[in-house]
């Protein structure tokens, strides 16, 4: 399965296009390329909770994610989706023809929460399997058979849900679980990049 996500990962590429040819900018507290990463954002008041999701969480219903799943699945059009940020909370559905596939991010208030989040988020998918070492691309992370993966970053769990597809998903007939893995690792590297 490894050996299936990263080769298809090669697909999934672009990270923080525009599509108006507006100059990118990076969120403060992220990194040049080349540069050592800094910690995602934190947000420790409600004010900035009620204010909406940070740019980072934003990407998973943004272009470069629409356009990565749309050349993984060889779709002739970018599937419609549908975003909400409910209590710290961003997610992203995608309507597609085999089903909802979704993403979303918690963004707790600081790593212990995050940290707290993602082991309760364990336990009520159990049974998970940790993916261990270059997958997991030195972050806590686990996933399950049925389609779920599960990557935690700074204050920030990352969860991508292919239950609802069919049990092969693409014109290469990939596990949900792979599909979702080739999505995650795409938004995590956006994530790193910027």
């Amino acid at each position: 399965m490894l050996a299936i996500a990263v080769a298809s990962t090669a697909l999934l590429v672009g990270c923080a296009t525009t599509s108006s040819g507006a100059v990118n900018t990076m969120a403060p507290g992220m990194s040049m390329p080349g540069t050592s990463a800094s910690p995602i954002p934190q947000s420790s008041s409600a004010d900035t909770a009620e204010a909406g999701p940070s740019a980072a969480s934003q990407m998973i219903c943004g272009t470069e994610t629409r356009d990565n799943i749309t050349r993984a699945l060889a779709l002739a059009a970018p599937p419609h989706s549908v975003d909400s940020w409910i209590t710290r909370q961003y997610t992203c559905t995608y309507h597609l023809t085999d089903g909802e596939f979704v993403i979303s991010v918690q963004e707790s208030s600081d790593a212990a929460s995050a940290r707290s989040y993602f082991d309760t988020m364990q336990g009520n998918l159990a049974p998970v399997q940790p993916i261990e070492g270059l997958a997991n691309l030195g972050l806590p992370a686990y996933e399950t058979t049925g389609g779920v993966v599960v990557f935690l970053k700074d204050n920030m769990t990352l969860q991508v849900d292919a239950r609802k597809l069919t049990e092969k998903v693409g014109p290469h007939g990939v596990t949900r679980t792979a599909f979702s893995y080739q999505v995650a690792t795409a938004i995590l590297g956006c994530w790193t990049e910027h």
